[in-house]
């Protein structure tokens, strides 16, 4: 595994991410239960998207529930830590060694494990309350994607709301889907590397990907995921005119 001490949603977290798979994206690539993803032909399309124009589509890193599990994200690592008696480090972004997929686990537990919070919708919270395996079983891609990326043993998923009690949900390597992920994932990689040789046959080569400082974090004025006004005027001048 590869470490990158960034933290979550600043601009060399963005570009780390673009034009790989990442394991919050597992699923459209290889289903929860093994099989090809019909969303993967949209999926490749959006990494070579990134890749053709070297930067993050800005537009679309948030949504509402995004934005609310970051502003939530400290409180949820607090009741982890404080429920489980757990020491947690910065998640950073991890590579395989070969750089090909990554994943953003939202902090590091010891070494030998990974956890991952979502702050979803109250009623949705209360459904995981009921059976936490919803919530294992709903992300199972991602947390074994994580595993796969990272190599270690678990990810502690959590399920987080302030006014409600934190879930807490084991999710241990599952071997066999890890094999046919790590198969899936991989054959997907060398689709994205024939789909870029053939537009650069076409229309010459790609831009070379710039990645901003790796220790930089998000400045006070951040916004909800961390990119600031000055990461997108980065990025306006840095790429004027190429989009």
């Amino acid at each position: 595994m590869i470490f990158h001490k960034v933290e979550p949603r600043c601009a060399a977290w963005a570009f780390l991410r673009l034009g790989r798979p990442t394991a919050s994206e597992f699923s459209r690539v290889v289903t929860a239960g093994g099989q090809p993803s019909k969303q993967a032909e949209d999926y490749a399309h959006r990494l070579i998207a990134e890749r053709m124009l070297a930067r993050p589509i800005l537009d679309d890193l948030q949504t509402q529930w995004m934005v609310r599990g970051a502003d939530e994200e400290a409180g949820a690592i607090d009741a982890y830590e404080f429920q489980t008696g757990a020491y947690t480090t910065l998640g950073g972004f991890c590579t395989t060694d070969d750089g090909l997929i990554g994943c953003s686990p939202d902090r590091l537990i010891g070494d030998s494990a990974v956890l991952e919070i979502k702050v979803p919708a109250p009623n949705t919270h209360v459904r995981y309350l009921e059976d936490a395996g919803c919530l294992a079983k709903e992300k199972f891609s991602q947390t074994q994607g994580e595993l796969l990326v990272t190599g270690r043993a678990y990810v502690d998923l959590v399920s987080f709301h302030p006014e409600m009690p934190t879930v807490i949900k084991r999710v241990e390597r599952d071997e066999k889907y890890l094999r046919l992920l790590e198969s899936g994932l991989y054959a997907f990689c060398e689709q994205l590397d024939r789909m870029q040789k053939h537009l650069e046959s076409k229309y010459g080569p790609f831009p070379p990907i710039v990645i901003p400082s790796e220790q930089a974090p998000a400045a006070p004025d951040a916004g909800s995921m961390g990119v600031t006004d000055d990461d997108l005027d980065w990025c306006s001048e840095k790429y004027a005119g190429s989009a």
